[in-house]
């Protein structure tokens, strides 16, 4: 498989993990015409598990480090491919609520506070699993508590808009911050299933690459049992059967799927950093991703376009403070 042993070099898939994270949403926007999340999402959980099987082939399979795929797949334990798994129908559920907390109020809100949210938690978690450097610790929890205030705006500034627009806006950010708080569960499990001897925190038996597929694997499955009970029990708008499904172009079935191979890119670039820069490092750079989605949201969807002009305050004391946790984060294990 190919390994990355290089801090600088792992830096760089993170960020490369932070745009594809902040960036895959897009796909769905892109649709000419109103693309309900839940026919979305069939196609995009088809595209996360197509390209961690291509990863799993090609990069999980070429150079001399550790094990090829199909010899990870023939010495891996039960419990490491549960980790691996759970992980992934964690993930699923918070994805999910988090695509319609999107949906409601807008990439450039609920992406910053759902993901946030995730970010922060899912940094303790991580961090309690594997400390990246002790010497180091105080830059890591300084850039945490500064993302906390970047959440905080960002919630705010969606106050602002929805009164302007006559919504409720609490619905919209109670949904991404249940969303949040589930994905920020997922990536430790996915760390536990890895081989200690590879990876700093791992107390499994699979590679990267292999962690990544089933993880994926895990998701997809479980998208069969919790976006039916979506369907036929919508947060906002009328119930959808797989007719509604059946009804979608061809060419928004393959938007969907982009949006699954993108976000797929960031995952297996994130768990391809984890052993150059621990977890709690690789988790945190990653997930940067509010970052990207409120860029996309607030530059290209314009969706503050209607917003009360002191909404802009908010909005860049958003950017700043997310940019400095980044900078403090990439600095703690530097």
């Amino acid at each position: 498989m190919i390994e990355i042993t290089n801090y600088t070099f792992a830096v760089f898939l993170c960020f490369l993990a932070m745009f594809c994270w902040g960036s895959w949403q897009n796909t769905r926007n892109m649709g000419k015409v109103e693309w309900r999340f839940e026919l979305f999402y069939w196609d995009f959980i088809a595209g996360i598990l197509l390209i961690s099987l291509v990863a799993a082939l090609t990069l999980g399979s070429l150079g001399s480090a550790g094990r090829t795929f199909f010899a990870d797949l023939k010495q891996a334990d039960i419990s490491s491919i549960v980790n691996a798994m759970i992980g992934g129908t964690i993930w699923n559920i918070g994805t999910l609520l988090l695509t319609a907390a999107i949906a409601m109020a807008g990439m450039s809100v609920a992406f910053p506070t759902g993901a946030g949210l995730a970010w922060i938690l899912g940094i303790f978690l991580n961090y309690i699993i594997s400390p990246p450097n002790k010497g180091k610790d105080l830059f890591l929890f300084i850039g945490v508590l500064v993302i906390i205030a970047a959440v905080f705006f960002s919630a705010f500034a969606y106050k602002k808009l929805a009164s302007q627009n006559k919504k409720a806006p609490l619905k919209g950010i109670m949904i991404a911050f249940l969303g949040g708080i589930a994905i920020a569960f997922f990536y430790g499990f996915v760390v536990r299933s890895l081989d200690g001897n590879l990876v700093s925190g791992g107390k499994g038996s699979l590679t990267p690459y292999t962690a990544v597929f089933y993880f994926s694997l895990g998701a997809f499955l479980s998208t069969f049992i919790f976006n039916p009970i979506m369907m036929k029990k919508p947060i906002e708008g009328r119930s959808l059967n797989f007719g509604d499904y059946k009804s979608i172009t061809g060419k928004m079935h393959l938007l969907g799927i982009l949006g699954g191979v993108i976000w797929g890119i960031g995952n297996i670039a994130s768990f391809m950093a984890v052993k150059a820069a621990s977890p709690a490092i690789s988790y945190g750079l990653s997930n940067a991703a509010p970052v990207v989605a409120a860029t996309w949201g607030i530059f290209v969807w314009k969706e503050f376009k209607k917003a009360p002009k002191d909404t802009n305050v908010l909005l860049l004391l958003m950017y700043l403070c997310y940019l400095a946790g980044l900078v403090f984060i990439t600095y703690s294990n530097a």
